[in-house]
């Protein structure tokens, strides 16, 4: 079987996880190309691909040629998030399969209709939510779908992160509401992500309370979210950008009538917590589970990730975290931004909302 031709689009902070992944899965795909205006960004992930892998891509300022010269398979978007909804957009309107960094997009209305264009275009989309492979977030999976938890009461995410300015000035688009949004956002998406995943996916209504506290950006630098979910299950997020000297913890905890596991580490790597009133087969498993963090707060689950994609777009079933899985955190962002704007429990079904509703005034605290 041939390999899937890939296309990188966006060079920056995220993009040396996708250098990685698509080396790691060389036996099934070949990354043709990477694209950003800023060339030099790109020649320097071509020549990380021609160490890693061996091959040289070509290298585009302009995503857009590259569409119209190269034979493309899939396209992996890591620009910025204001840009992410319109290139795949692009992207799908020339029949390319997309594999977004998240958010997906920034408003219920470009998620849906790269949704909707999709799924006319009959292409594939995948979110990049690689936390979801995290070999102790796989085992608590299991142990959700096994019925290990009995009747399940709660989950927490706390992401308790440092970002100073010169990490918002070094990219200016970062804490804009154009661009980005806050630390729910961009910091919490991640954990949102597997905080729905665990509890049902299926949230019912969300309150928040966010707030700009010490960085000079446009959106919040803490947030806390209440999520009632349609089973019952109450959701509970604090993620904050402002913790002092640096990042202090990313851990997701679930709660239920026979068990309670707490996940914790670097990118939730770690198993803390394991208890359950039964013992199973698979605690054996969990015991010999590596202990060693991630160089970064990316987590190694990209290459995990990419195959994952790689197999879905082959046998045309969806990829673990496809478009609509994607859309499930960033709706539930969303709704605690209006949430924080209206001071008012917001629904999540039938939500419509963007960023661009929001106002800097909407979060600033004194």
């Amino acid at each position: 079987m041939e390999k899937l031709r890939f296309m990188l689009i966006g060079c920056g902070r995220i993009s040396k996880n996708h250098i990685a992944a698509a080396a790691a899965n060389h036996e099934t795909c070949e990354l043709v190309a990477v694209c950003d205006p800023v060339v030099e960004l790109a020649e320097k992930k071509a020549d990380d691909m021609k160490a890693a892998a061996g091959y040289r891509p070509a290298v585009y300022a302009d995503y857009k040629k590259a569409l119209e010269e190269l034979a493309i398979d899939c396209c992996a978007i890591a620009t910025e998030s204001g840009y992410h909804a319109a290139i795949a957009l692009d992207c799908i309107a020339h029949g390319k399969n997309v594999l977004i960094e998240k958010p997906m997009a920034l408003s219920t209305a470009d998620a849906e209709k790269i949704l909707a264009e999709a799924e006319k275009q009959g292409v594939t989309v995948g979110v990049c939510h690689q936390n979801r492979f995290n070999a102790p977030i796989r085992q608590l999976h299991r142990a959700l779908e096994d019925g290990r938890f009995g009747k399940l009461v709660n989950g927490t995410a706390r992401i308790l992160w440092n970002r100073t300015m010169p990490y918002y000035q070094q990219a200016p688009w970062r804490g804009t509401w154009a661009q980005d949004g806050g630390t729910l956002m961009n910091q919490c998406i991640h954990d949102i992500d597997l905080l729905q995943w665990c509890l049902g996916g299926e949230p019912d209504t969300i309150m928040a309370m966010t707030g700009n506290y010490l960085r000079d950006i446009e959106a919040e630098d803490f947030g806390s979210i209440l999520i009632r979910f349609k089973n019952g299950t109450i959701g509970i997020v604090e993620g904050t950008t402002c913790t002092y000297p640096k990042n202090l913890e990313e851990t997701l905890s679930i709660t239920g009538e026979t068990g309670t596991v707490v996940i914790g580490g670097l990118a939730v790597n770690r198993v803390q917590t394991w208890n359950f009133a039964a013992p199973a087969e698979q605690d054996a498993e969990v015991e010999k589970l590596a202990g060693t963090d991630p160089k970064d707060v990316y987590g190694s689950g990209h290459n995990a990730l990419y195959a994952d994609y790689i197999d879905a777009v082959r046998t045309g079933r969806k990829p673990l975290v496809s478009g609509e899985e994607g859309m499930k955190g960033m709706k539930i962002i969303l709704a605690a931004y209006k949430s924080q704007k209206t001071g008012m429990p917001v629904k999540y079904d039938g939500l419509s909302f963007s960023t661009l509703d929001m106002e800097s005034k909407d979060v600033k605290i004194g």
